[in-house]
């Protein structure tokens, strides 16, 4: 109990007067570092102004933006991820790619082999393109509303859900500047050409803007930090991370949310042409990986529990 007090002082104005000037500090520095790497947009000034007004705009505000630094330096090294594409780093893996999915997972078709993606790309519907988009669209909210759920239902489970995230992320990203990978969208556009200056593309996704009018699948894939970057699939991994700490926390809900979710978002990537089978298979394996270190690793060593433990206390309010 003494332990949630004295960290619980964090909470109830007891800081020292120039410990409120390390976030404007660390923001003036952020600004600096993608001013000299990607660019200052306007999405960086909305993600420190939003950091800011939460952290000094009231206790609980504070509590929460803190709770979501884990996710908010994820955000950062994804977004930094622009200024060193990892074509430069490796070869990319395009045809030997696309001929492995076409050999293990090939269909055929009067004759012709095609990948899953190229046959169900033939067989597409505005009923499936609808339905496929909605998934796609559900892979932020339904984590983050989960997220906020866990933080003001259990706390621990909070934590152990974004370090989660946070753990699987950076072992994907390590695999995607040891191995970049081509999209099949890619391959059906530019064959084994490698062509460093193409933006991301939504492909399938654009069949669901044109169906409701729209340019926002078109708009936010214009920004992501890497064509190259399709193995693994970390859309295949986040439902399954939702799901682990869905059933640790016995929500019967969720559970289920994060069930139907989980299929949609690997069947939804393949008919979208944005990953092989292989992508999700290999998405899959990275959240499990990602999971157990975590759990099996990092939170049997007392020093990490300690940690973590303190942090619990910095957001939790005090009693």
């Amino acid at each position: 109990m003494s332990k949630n007090i004295q960290y619980s002082n964090f909470n109830q104005g007891s800081q020292k007067p120039y410990s409120y000037l390390i976030l404007p500090g660390l923001t003036i520095l952020f600004l600096l570092f993608v001013k000299a790497t990607t660019g200052i947009r306007s999405d960086h000034f909305f993600l420190v102004g939003i950091v800011n007004i939460s952290y000094f705009l009231s206790p609980y505000t504070r509590r929460l933006i803190t709770a979501l630094g884990i996710i908010i330096v994820y955000w950062i090294i994804y977004d930094s991820m622009k200024a060193w594409p990892n074509y430069a780093f490796h070869n990319v893996d395009i045809r030997p790619l696309y001929e492995a999915e076409k050999y293990i997972f090939g269909i055929n078709q009067g004759g012709i082999i095609l990948t899953p993606n190229e046959y169900l790309s033939n067989h597409y519907s505005s009923f499936a393109d609808v339905i496929t988009g909605i998934f796609y669209l559900s892979w932020i909210p339904l984590p983050l509303i989960f997220a906020f759920y866990l933080f003001g239902k259990n706390k621990n489970i909070f934590l152990r859900f974004c370090l989660a995230f946070f753990t699987v992320n950076i072992l994907g990203f390590i695999i995607y500047y040891l191995h970049p990978a081509a999209p099949p969208w890619y391959f059906a556009q530019f064959g084994d050409v490698l062509n460093i200056h193409t933006k991301s593309y939504a492909a399938g996704l654009l069949r669901f803007d044109n169906f409701f009018g729209l340019h926002f699948f078109e708009g936010l894939y214009s920004k992501g930090s890497n064509v190259f970057a399709a193995m693994p699939s970390l859309h295949a991994s986040y439902p399954l991370i939702g799901l682990v700490y869905a059933k640790k926390l016995r929500s019967k809900l969720f559970i289920i949310l994060f069930t139907i979710f989980m299929i949609g978002i690997w069947v939804s990537a393949i008919y979208l042409y944005h990953h092989y089978i292989l992508d999700i298979l290999a998405g899959i394996a990275c959240g499990l990986t990602g999971i157990t270190i975590l759990e099996k690793v990092l939170l049997k060593n007392k020093y990490f529990i300690r940690l973590l433990k303190k942090y619990e206390a910095v957001i939790t309010k005090s009693l």
